[in-house]
């Protein structure tokens, strides 16, 4: 099933929920172009995960710069694909900058970013991971990244609240948030084309939620 008036999907979550897993599995079964972002050219990032106080705003602006980059190139006509896909939205940019800037860089960071959204293109659909610290701190073990390996479980309880406040109070676009703690989109092809059906159905309303547990309860 495809709903046509969906053309470009983003996907949002926390650090380790699986945003660019389920983007590129999208995109395959889609066709779509694929937008993902692209963390290990931040060469601040890894600095961060060791000294967040001192590389916050640089791996910060880095990231704004870039996405604003990725997004302005977005906004050119794509004649070859029906769906374009994102792992991420533009104003995720600002909850990170919220969480890990001191008063003085927000206000700089504020100003910027200010002069910078009114020219981004707004998705027709934003589906929002949630999942459990656990199941967090379980998939960025397996996946292995180096530079996540020192990162606090505080960060991710820290993060994971930043990113609830935001989306409980999303009103620009469509909103799918999908519970995934309980399932494994990734190696179970049953779970992957459920959430696909949930994704490309038609939506009845601003803000939809969709829980597979209580679903198969």
């Amino acid at each position: 099933m495809e709903h046509k008036d969906i053309r470009y999907i983003a996907i949002e979550g926390n650090i380790g929920v699986g945003k660019t897993s389920l983007a590129r599995m999208l995109a395959e079964r889609l066709k779509a172009r694929l937008i993902l972002e692209q963390f290990e050219q931040n060469p601040f990032l890894p600095k961060f995960y060791e000294d967040p106080k001192h590389y916050a705003f640089q791996t910060q602006m880095f990231f704004l710069l870039s996405r604003y980059r990725q997004q302005q190139e977005f906004v050119q006509a794509d004649l070859f694909h029906n769906y374009v896909i994102s792992d991420y939205i533009f104003e995720k940019d600002k909850i990170f900058a919220h969480v890990t800037l001191q008063d003085d860089e927000l206000s700089l960071y504020d100003s910027m970013i200010a002069l910078m959204e009114r020219n981004i293109p707004v998705p027709d659909l934003v589906v929002y991971l949630q999942s459990s610290i656990d199941r967090l701190l379980k998939n960025i073990k397996v996946r292995n990244r180096s530079m996540e390996q020192t990162m606090s479980e505080e960060y991710l309880k820290t993060l994971n609240e930043a990113y609830n406040y935001f989306f409980f109070r999303y009103k620009t676009t469509p909103l799918l948030i999908v519970k995934t703690t309980d399932i494994d989109f990734v190696n179970n092809p049953d779970d992957f084309e459920e959430l696909l059906d949930q994704i490309l159905r038609p939506s009845k309303a601003p803000i939809e939620y969709y829980n597979p547990r209580t679903k198969r309860a």
